[in-house]
């Protein structure tokens, strides 16, 4: 039975998911709520939930009603005129916030609902049968560790009664090596839907670390909606100015560097890391790169050639997010444009500032590809 207590609480914790539901948007553009805790929980600060209640005061100390008055008079405290401009408050502020704890499921759930994103459907042959074992059946041989009490027991209780040994009196069942039994298991081979996802970023000097922490907050909610869609997920990290160079999240996230840019180093990399990691038949390939549009030393067209005839052809989504910076110049999106009528899959977002994360996240997800 529930203990009211417990249905209270449950309502309280409802009503507070809501709150995170109805200001999702604003909880989209910022990067300071993930404070998270365990593998799949994020805790979202949301304002609190003030419970009205009475304030008793003294016996006497005044009031409506109480003792003789004069027109004009206040009533009450913080009536009248005040008197504390410039100093320092006593009282407790007013903005308290409570975290509530939601899973990375929960957070799916309201990213779809609130962008409208439909549901994937992987393409080409997405299966990957991997076998695991399931302790779903008995032996009769087996380690101590495994043995069956429960059905050890029930087998000699049987034993026992079948053969007139059990006495109601003294009902003491004493299993036998004919009785006992040990868990066992079966290995069984189970589908996954996997999907591989590979970052790119520009790390040069005009990539500052508020570009950055735009795209470390555009690539939470990629990873949260990919992880609600397939069974298992692989990232891989790719930074480059001139050269590029495969990276763990940590450098990815946090590295600068001065030299020039190169965007086509960057292709070739994620070209290997594919043939490498990711048999085209077997897996969902997905590339987010970000950018601020700088493509210095090369030609536009070679690299334009290698993404449409090398990369494209491997991928779900190729989807490329320019990230205004006051350094970088913003040329590379307009010659991308020269190839986004013959290729569905290349899908380009403009990313001027925080607010714009929103509308670019429905951009790249909202095909169900």
């Amino acid at each position: 039975m529930t203990r009211p207590i417990n249905r209270d609480l449950s309502r309280f914790r409802d009503i507070l998911r809501g709150r995170v539901r109805e200001n999702l948007r604003q909880y989209i553009t910022q990067s300071e709520m993930f404070g998270r805790r365990g593998k799949d929980v994020v805790s979202i600060p949301v304002p609190n939930i003030d419970i009205p209640r009475f304030l008793h005061g003294q016996r006497g100390s005044g009031g409506v009603g109480q003792g003789d008055g004069e027109v004009g008079q206040p009533i009450g405290p913080g009536q009248g005129e005040g008197g504390g401009a410039g100093g320092a408050g006593s009282e407790p502020g007013s903005g308290h916030f409570r975290e509530v704890e939601v899973t990375l499921e929960e957070l799916a759930e309201m990213l779809a609902e609130e962008l409208e994103l439909p549901r994937i459907e992987p393409k080409g042959r997405d299966s990957i049968k991997s076998r695991k074992d399931k302790y779903n059946t008995v032996s009769r041989v087996g380690p101590d560790s495994l043995r069956h009490f429960k059905r050890t027991f029930r087998r000699a209780l049987k034993r026992a009664v079948m053969t007139g040994e059990y006495d109601p009196a003294r009902p003491r069942v004493v299993p036998t090596r004919e009785d006992t039994v040990y868990r066992s298991w079966r290995s069984v081979d189970e589908p996954q839907t996997n999907a591989a996802i590979l970052y790119i970023m520009d790390v040069s000097g005009s990539m500052t670390d508020e570009q950055k922490e735009i795209v470390r907050t555009e690539a939470f909610w990629i990873d949260t909606w990919l992880q609600s869609q397939y069974d298992g997920i692989e990232k891989r990290y790719i930074i480059h100015d001139a050269v590029a160079t495969e990276v763990d999240e940590e450098t990815f996230y946090h590295t600068r560097e001065s030299g020039g840019t190169r965007i086509s180093s960057a292709y070739k990399v994620a070209l290997g890391v594919i043939q490498r990691d990711f048999p085209v038949s077997d897996w969902n390939i997905y590339c987010f790169q970000f950018s601020d549009g700088d493509n210095w030393g090369e030609d536009n067209g070679g690299c334009l050639r290698l993404l449409a005839e090398s990369l494209l052809p491997m991928l779900n989504l190729f989807c490329y997010g320019q990230v205004e910076s006051p350094y970088g110049s913003g040329d590379f999106i307009r010659e991308l444009r020269k190839l986004e009528k013959q290729h569905e899959n290349l899908l380009l977002s403009e990313i001027p500032d925080r607010d714009a994360i929103y509308d670019s996240i429905r951009t790249f997800l909202g095909k169900g590809k």
